[in-house]
């Protein structure tokens, strides 16, 4: 089999181009290939997983990738999948970000002299004029196939600005320069980048004729990437410092019974013949596959060390062991604290078990809550400072766990 078979094994390929030759240059490690990176935040995701670990399949398939980093498009912002617009960020903000994906992706890409490269769209973007911008690349675009293109569609009820509407010429743009400087021939994303993504072939089709345009390949992964990385409304980073290894491990060990096989089968590198053979796991055995998957990918993103500590504290927890150092904590301060106290609403909220105090109140009134493994059924419940002082373990559901502890 195939590296190109092994991604549609994987359940990770949903629509290509020219789709013969896409299979020979990946087989034959002919491919080098982009996929990009908009910096929005200071860490990756859980969402970011498919495209870091396809860029990692690829490479050790003797394919070169192409980390781009979109310092120039995040100034603008893609409107896909939005209901409104971006925040704008400051170019010092986009830089910092940059620089913090930068070091995240070296723990999937194998980066130097031959290998893999990262780019930045920052350094051909923002130095382009925009007259000759105009008349270069926006020639070659129609209003109405844009407007027809689903990311712009979803925003035309409640309005798209003019100044996101250019991000899909950007997007374009970016693959014509990849193709141009770095003999990129490849482009890879989210289905719900499919408009983005023929804007850039069709753009080195017009502008370098149609033996270029031969050469230019575009794959597309399926979009639950984009899917992954959210919990109780918060993100999942791939940062510790804002996702700790615990909580990241929990979260895939959370996942739905029916997401659990897909998710093994595209994330992570265990072989399909073992995957194959989980297929018919069923009751106790999908806990076994969900533990397997959340071990895998916490040793991806944060080694095995932390990955065998945050098995062990799960474990301990489900097992009614006891508590773990390892399991997520939330310090207070006095100023935390009303007349020397916290009470029980505002700590599910301070320690993100839940994301408001309405949600709070739900879920004591529901039965849901425990401290201590002893279930709060009181909305006014308080603890003081010195209980605080020992520390109190917060529990929401079966599952999602947290630590206070008075500092």
């Amino acid at each position: 089999m195939g590296i190109y078979e092994e991604l549609v094994a994987r359940g990770l390929i949903a629509q290509v181009t020219n789709e013969d030759e896409i299979r020979n240059m990946i087989n034959h490690g002919k491919a080098t290939f982009y996929i990009g990176f908009d910096c929005t935040a200071d860490s990756l995701t859980a969402g970011h997983f498919m495209a870091l670990t396809l860029m990692k399949r690829l490479q050790m398939a003797g394919n070169k990738p192409v980390a781009l980093i979109g310092g120039g498009t995040t100034m603008i912002g893609d409107p896909s999948g939005r209901t409104d617009m971006r925040k704008m960020l400051t170019r010092e903000d986009i830089e910092h970000n940059a620089e913090c994906f930068k070091r995240q992706m070296e723990r999937f890409i194998e980066f130097g002299e031959g290998k893999a490269i990262m780019v930045n769209n920052a350094d051909w973007l923002l130095n382009l004029n925009y007259i000759e911008l105009l008349r270069e690349v926006g020639a070659c675009f129609s209003v109405n196939n844009m407007l027809r293109a689903e990311c712009y569609k979803q925003r035309m009820e409640k309005g798209l600005s003019f100044f996101e509407f250019n991000y899909m010429i950007m997007q374009s743009y970016d693959f014509y320069y990849l193709f141009q400087h770095y003999d990129c021939n490849m482009q890879f994303g989210g289905d719900d980048q499919w408009s983005n993504m023929l804007g850039g072939t069709e753009l080195i089709r017009r502008k370098l004729g149609k033996d270029a345009h031969a050469m230019t390949i575009t794959l597309l992964t399926d979009s639950q990437g984009r899917k992954m990385g959210k919990t109780a409304g918060n993100a999942v980073w791939l940062d510790p410092n804002k996702t700790s290894p615990f909580e990241f491990y929990q979260y895939w060990r959370n996942v739905d019974d029916s997401d659990v096989l897909k998710c093994i089968r595209m994330l992570t590198f265990l072989p399909l013949e073992q995957i194959d053979e989980m297929a018919s796991w069923e009751g106790s055995q999908l806990n076994r596959a969900k533990e397997i998957l959340a071990y895998e990918l916490t040793n991806l993103v944060h080694g095995e060390e932390e990955a065998r500590k945050a098995e062990a504290s799960a474990k301990a927890l489900f097992s009614g062991a006891g508590s773990s150092d390892n399991m997520p904590c939330t310090e207070l301060s006095e100023a935390d604290l009303t007349d020397g106290a916290a009470d029980i609403m505002t700590l599910l909220v301070k320690t993100g078990l839940c994301p408001s105090k309405s949600d709070a109140r739900r879920n004591i009134q529901q039965g849901g809550v425990t401290v201590d493994d002893e279930k709060v059924s009181d909305i006014g419940a308080v603890f003081t400072a010195g209980q605080l002082r020992k520390g109190v373990i917060l529990k929401r559901g079966k599952k999602n766990f947290n630590k206070v502890i008075l500092k």
